[in-house]
């Protein structure tokens, strides 16, 4: 029996559905390799073959294209006009292939495919492009070739990621800069990764990096898979990027889009050749319902080996250190999970799931980690699919970890839903914790998607207008300002100390950056107003944005100081509604929570552990913005209990003031 069900004795009743998954992953890699003749590695070199290739002699270039009749290269070299020299010859299997002198074409050219089918023709970008740029007037993509002469080379060699725990700083490259434009490669490397260092991440996961034709779409309607988007600078300085994170100490994890394609047939795979169902399902699977994209066929060998492909591209050629893949709830299922409701363990197994989906999935884990032994793969998932982040050998599927997608949801919830008064510690600490124990998740406090336009990020929905006002420690402040900073440490603290796997956070949210983000779009005039960071907020000492910044700096490196933090257990001491108050246990770190906005607790009592503790952060410091309530340099020692000796606990005795949290170090 797999050790998935093993683990959970309610999956029983599934065990045939489980283990067939499993199977069909074990045949489908067999046929793929042609039974272990070779690697899955070797078989997803396909980037290798296909594509423009320059040899020693020539230019080798070919292109899978099943039911075209005629393929040309066109560009800069010949007019862009149909050409026989430039012609390329079919072959077996739908491949097309041309071989040029090294003369006929140089570094920078732009091209594209001029395809042909019964019944039409058009140009296309290949499939299999490394770089793609847009012209700056006529807005058109084209396909460039890129063999500097003196290419990057890595410096740092065989990175390994620190994960004990993975703390990760989600990024957009394009919106890190503060003027009101697309930032660049370049000034990331120099101008935040410094930050992210300094902030105490260990981890960066970057967005938008493949290329996507619609700035706005956030990069999640991509259109060349193998190409990283030319709007923020050159394949080069994104390596030299990467680079120097790993020279910080800093793993950088792609957010990897293989959920869907976009529609366009110009940029992208729509109609590459001609066919409606080169890569995608036909009919009515063609069409994602929800996203105005495309579904790609999974059960296709040569989808597989496309998207295969792309995953070993990336780690290879760009040395990631891992994916976050985007959209695995809509891939898992038929229904893209629309409309689902994930109440019991019959709805992961009531033949509604994709089972070539979940095969790729399974396939591309064990794929990266043969690649990467250490690499990092997250799953954005949100129904809750048992196995998700198990081992492949356990029946899982094969991720490191899965997104906690519940707990941005919840926290947003009671933001907007609930009084301070009904911020119950019970609920907050299941939410928290409701998790299935052999999986590791990535706990984050708020998604970037809550801060697109609609919404805002939790600090403006907490204090809205009065930010304008009231973030100058020279103009006072306001009730909706204080309740605001203060309960943006405490939603961090509880979220980032109750992890089981990984804490992630948006870049900006860190220090309350304020507003939403809105892409430029033609509702907004094209203005990149808000989608850039001001980092001058947080470094402007005048402001109130660094108290929250330096909060988080602060709190990552006590989570840090205690190697594999998300390991240890977490262990509940005392929660009560009618108070609002909750304490927790992690190893020699006691968690204090007083979520009740106007009432403080004066040698307020609960068990722990004997010994004495000293406070080793506290929200409420004048450091971090706070009234300084508490004098953290006193000692608190346990008081004994008759009744509890025999368990090693005593009374601990606090003084906890309203709306406040604070950790405390046993220290003897």
């Amino acid at each position: 029996m797999l050790k998935l069900i093993k683990n959970d004795p309610w999956l029983e009743p599934y065990k045939a559905a489980i283990e067939g998954r499993y199977n069909y992953v074990l045949q489908k890699e067999a046929n793929l390799t042609n039974n272990k003749k070779v690697s899955l590695s070797d078989f997803s070199s396909g980037y290798l073959y296909f594509g423009l290739h320059k040899t020693g002699s020539s230019w080798v270039f070919r292109e899978w294209a099943p039911n075209a009749t005629d393929i040309y290269m066109v560009g800069d070299f010949n007019g862009w006009q149909k050409k026989e020299e430039f012609r390329l010859q079919s072959k077996d299997n739908g491949v097309w292939e041309m071989e040029l002198p090294l003369d006929k074409i140089r570094h920078g050219d732009l091209f594209k495919l001029m395809v042909c089918w019964d019944g039409g023709e058009d140009e296309r970008i290949p499939a299999w492009a490394t770089r793609v740029v847009q012209d700056g007037n006529t807005k058109i993509f084209s396909a460039q070739v890129w063999h500097p002469e003196n290419p990057y080379q890595f410096k740092k060699k065989n990175f390994i990621p620190k994960a004990d725990p993975l703390l990760i700083y989600e990024c957009h490259i394009g919106m890190a800069t503060e003027a009101e434009r697309v930032g660049t490669y370049e000034e990331f490397r120099l101008n935040i990764l410094p930050r992210i260092k300094e902030d105490g991440y260990n981890a960066v996961q970057i967005m938008a990096i493949q290329e996507h034709p619609y700035y706005g779409s956030f990069g999640y309607h991509v259109s060349s898979f193998f190409a990283a988007s030319s709007r923020f600078g050159t394949p080069d300085e994104l390596k030299h990027l990467i680079d120097d994170a790993h020279s910080l100490g800093l793993a950088v994890i792609m957010d990897i889009v293989h959920s869907h394609a976009v529609k366009n047939e110009a940029e992208g795979l729509g109609r590459f050749d001609g066919s409606y169902n080169q890569y995608f399902h036909s009919g009515s699977r063609r069409e994602h319902p929800a996203w105005d994209s495309l579904v790609f066929d999974y059960g296709k060998n040569e989808v597989m080996h496309f998207l295969l492909s792309n995953c070993k591209f990336w780690l290879e050629e760009y040395q990631f250190d891992g994916f976050r893949f985007d959209g695995v709830t809509s891939m898992l299922y038929y229904s893209h999970g629309l409309g689902d409701n994930f109440t019991g363990y019959q709805d992961y197994y009531n033949g509604n799931e994709d089972e070539d989906a979940i095969c790729y999935l399974t396939l591309a884990n064990k794929l990266i980690h043969e690649i990467k032994p250490n690499a990092i793969t997250i799953a954005e998932e949100v129904s809750g699919m048992p196995g998700l982040a198990a081992s492949i050998e356990d029946g899982g599927y094969g991720f490191d970890y899965r997104m906690a997608m519940n707990v941005p949801d919840y926290w947003i919830k009671i933001i907007k839903e609930k009084q301070d008064e009904d911020w119950h510690p019970t609920g907050i600490f299941w939410e928290l914790t409701n998790r299935r124990t052999d999986e590791k998740t990535i706990s984050y406090a708020e998604s970037h998607d809550q801060a697109l336009v609609g919404d805002k990020t939790i600090i403006f929905r907490l204090i809205d207008s009065d930010m304008y006002w009231y973030m100058s420690k020279h103009y006072g402040s306001s009730y909706a300002t204080d309740r605001g900073i203060a309960l943006h440490k405490m939603i961090r603290l509880v979220t980032a100390s109750t992890i089981n796997g990984g804490y992630l956070n948006f870049m900006g949210n860190e220090f309350g950056h304020p507003e939403w983000i809105d892409f430029p779009r033609e509702g907004n005039g094209w203005s990149h107003k808000y989608a850039r960071r001001q980092w001058w907020l947080a470094d402007n000492k005048d402001l109130r944005y660094h108290y929250l910044g330096d909060f988080d700096k602060a709190m990552l490196s006590l989570i840090s100081s205690v190697k594999h933090f998300e390991k240890t257990p977490v262990v509940k001491l005392w929660d009560k509604n009618e108070d609002q108050v909750l304490a927790y246990q992690r190893e020699d770190l006691i968690f204090v929570f007083n979520f009740n906005p106007g009432k403080s607790f004066s040698d307020y009592g609960f068990l722990a552990p004997e010994g004495k503790y000293k406070v080793v952060l506290d929200t409420d410091s004048t450091d971090f913005g706070g009234n300084g309530l508490t004098d953290d340099s006193i000692e608190h020692f346990t008081m004994p209990d008759k009744l509890y000796k025999k368990d090693g606990k005593g009374w601990l005795k606090l003084y906890i003031p309203a709306r406040t949290a604070f950790v405390l170090k046993k220290i003897d």
